[in-house]
């Protein structure tokens, strides 16, 4: 969760004063060196993020975000928004700490493909929220996938349904800032640590993805399917080792590795088992293994 959410410096901590009213800091953004003379494969990665544009993203006061469903999403269903946990306007969850059906009516900018803004969408709860395991909100909105369609000409984002693939081309889409960041999968971390939290089996980006504050709940779009394989959420600014902004690896022998300046994302295959009908965030379906509320254990 570190430095994507940060308002003025660092991540966790600055996103608190983000959500205060202080608005994400601006930084370079500086592009790698191109190759001089480009392969087919590059030139191909490029045209397929060239593809890839903002429609469907959505801009939240201190992070960006995405109207997203699942294979077997209706039309007629409440819409969701997904975006990292630690971007929920209640605070951080603690860890261990899971939010369900909490009333909420934040608002969304909804972006279309050219990243402008074509409408405010409207939350009717908090559906799912937590920094255990992953860090991801669900916010149910108060329009149907259909609504949004007919009035606007905007599809929702598709979840993707089976776990990413190590060395696939993705591309970061921010919609706080209008920027897309595109990269590969370098591969994944059986553990992340930062501060209090901990991660399981997250998506670590190629260097290419130097994303900054305000991209947290970006989703990571796969060029090869075109659906959201996982949110974007934190990276280690300071070499520092396993703290707040500096998330550290941890393997499955409890070896630690730091890796300053890497960026990572957190997977989003294992939402769609636990998405019902009419939108529902149900624990209990066959397949769903997301963090239930310690009350319910």
């Amino acid at each position: 969760m570190g430095k994507k959410s940060k308002a003025v410096a660092g991540g966790l901590l600055a996103l608190a004063l983000a959500g205060s009213g202080a608005a994400p800091a601006f930084a370079d953004h500086t592009r790698s060196a191109e190759p001089t003379q480009p392969t087919r494969s590059t030139e191909q990665a490029r045209s397929k993020a060239e593809a890839v544009d903002f429609a469907g993203t959505v801009a939240l006061s201190n992070c960006s975000g995405s109207v997203v469903r699942t294979p077997q999403s209706r039309p007629g269903d409440p819409a969701l928004v997904l975006t990292n946990g630690h971007c929920l306007e209640t605070g951080f969850p603690a860890a261990g700490e899971v939010v369900v059906d909490q009333p909420s009516t934040r608002t969304f900018k909804l972006l279309d493909a050219k990243a402008n803004d074509v409408a405010t969408l409207q939350a009717s709860k908090v559906s799912y929220a937590t920094m255990t395991d992953t860090d991801i909100t669900l916010y149910q909105l108060t329009s149907s996938y259909r609504d949004i369609t007919k009035k606007y000409g905007i599809e929702p984002l598709e979840l993707e349904d089976d776990h990413p693939v190590k060395g696939r081309a993705v591309t970061v889409v921010s919609g706080y800032w209008k920027k897309t960041y595109s990269c590969a999968i370098d591969g994944f971390v059986y553990r992340m640590k930062e501060g209090e939290w901990t991660w399981k089996d997250s998506v670590r980006y190629t260097p290419a993805c130097q994303t900054i504050g305000g991209t947290s709940g970006s989703p990571v779009i796969d060029h090869k399917t075109g659906k959201v394989t996982a949110v974007n959420n934190t990276g280690n600014e300071d070499g520092e080792r396993c703290t707040i902004n500096n998330p550290c690896e941890i393997d499955r022998k409890g070896n630690v590795t730091v890796r300053k300046g890497t960026n990572y994302a957190q997977q989003t295959y294992g939402i769609v088992p636990c998405v019902g009908k009419g939108s529902k965030i149900d624990l209990d379906r066959k397949g769903c293994r997301l963090p239930e509320p310690a009350t319910t254990r």
